[in-house]
C-alpha cells in the first residue's frame, strides 16, 4: 500500500489515516483522561446508583480537564434527538448507546460503560463491562470472555498483519465457549475525530473481504467486541430509538480500547487508572 504525506498525517488512498508521534502523543493524553472517567464511575456502580449519577460525574471529570465530551450532541438518523450524554451507560440486554437517567442499578446487573473525550483537538475512545454486586456464574462467564477478546485483539495486533488475521481470533474465542460476536456493530478508526476509517470488525467472513486492511505503524483504531450470551442479533430499543439491545433479551458486554500500532507492537493509549490492564 502506498502512503503519501500531507502535513503531518500519511493517507492511503482508502481514506486510512495513519498518525505521527506528536499525533499518538496527544491521542494518549486524551485516552489516559478516559481511563481516568472510566476508573471512576465504574468504581462508583453499585446497587443503588443511577446511571445519572454516574454520567454527572463523569461529565465533571471532562469538564475540569478542558475537554469535550465527543457522544454529547451526536446525531443519529434512526434517533428522536441528540445523544444527551458523556456515557453511553447500557444494562443487561442493552449492547450499546444506553442513555443514563434515573435508572436504578440493581444487584446483579451487567453494566457496559462508554466513554469518549476530544482532548488539544484528538480524540480518545474506550469502554468496560462491571459487575453490579453479585454476577450469575453465566454472566461472570460472559465479562471474563470478552475482555479476554480485547486481550487477544492487543496479544495479535503488529505490523504487517491483515485485521482478517486479528478478528479471526476475536471471533474463535467468543465462538469456542458458545458466546456470539456482534456484527451490527463494530470498532473504527480514530484521530481527530471520534469515527474514522477503517471499520474494525471483531469477526471475519467473506463479506468483509474488500475492507480488510494491513495493520501499519501509526494506524489508530478502537477496538471494541460486543458479545453476547446468545445470538448476536439485536435491535433498536423502542424507548429511545439510541440504545442497541439483544434480540433475545440474553446479556452482552462490551470492552473497548484505543490503540496504535507501533514499529514492534501495540501501545494502548487509553491505558489509565490503578486497575487498568489490556482489556481493563
Amino acid at each position: 500500500m502506498r502512503w503519501m504525506i500531507v502535513g503531518t498525517e500519511r493517507r492511503s488512498r482508502g481514506g486510512i489515516v495513519l498518525k505521527s508521534e506528536r499525533e499518538i502523543a496527544l491521542m494518549r493524553q486524551a485516552g489516559r483522561l478516559v481511563g481516568e472517567v472510566l476508573e471512576r464511575v465504574c468504581a462508583m456502580a453499585s446497587p443503588g446508583t443511577t446511571t445519572g449519577e454516574l454520567n454527572a460525574e463523569a461529565e465533571r471529570i471532562i469538564e475540569q480537564a478542558g475537554a469535550e465530551a465527543l457522544f454529547k450532541g451526536v446525531v443519529s438518523p434512526a434517533a428522536r434527538f441528540p445523544f444527551p450524554a458523556a456515557l453511553c451507560t447500557s444494562v443487561n440486554e442493552e449492547v450499546v448507546h444506553g442513555i443514563p437517567g434515573n435508572r436504578r442499578l440493581r444487584d446483579g446487573d451487567v453494566l457496559s460503560i462508554d466513554c469518549g473525550v476530544r482532548l488539544a483537538g484528538y480524540c480518545g475512545d474506550a469502554a468496560r463491562t462491571v459487575a453490579v454486586g453479585q454476577l450469575t456464574p453465566e454472566s461472570r462467564r460472559l465479562l471474563e470472555v470478552t475482555q479476554e477478546a480485547l486481550r487477544v485483539a492487543i496479544r495479535e495486533v503488529r505490523p504487517g498483519r491483515m485485521w482478517s488475521e486479528v478478528a479471526t481470533r476475536i471471533q474463535e474465542l467468543v465462538e469456542s465457549v458458545g458466546m456470539a460476536v456482534v456484527r451490527e456493530f463494530v470498532g473504527h478508526g480514530i484521530g481527530r475525530e471520534m469515527h474514522e476509517e477503517p471499520k474494525v470488525p471483531n469477526y471475519y467472513d467473506r463479506s468483509q473481504r474488500r475492507n480488510d486492511f494491513r495493520l501499519e505503524p501509526g494506524l489508530v483504531v478502537a477496538v471494541e467486541p460486543m458479545v453476547t450470551l446468545g445470538s448476536g442479533d439485536v435491535k433498536y430499543a423502542d424507548a429511545d430509538a439510541w440504545a442497541i439491545v439483544t434480540k433475545d433479551g440474553l446479556n452482552a458486554a462490551h470492552f473497548e480500547h484505543t490503540l496504535a500500532v507501533t514499529e514492534d507492537g501495540v501501545d494502548i493509549l487509553t491505558a489509565g487508572g490503578s486497575s487498568a490492564s489490556a482489556g481493563a
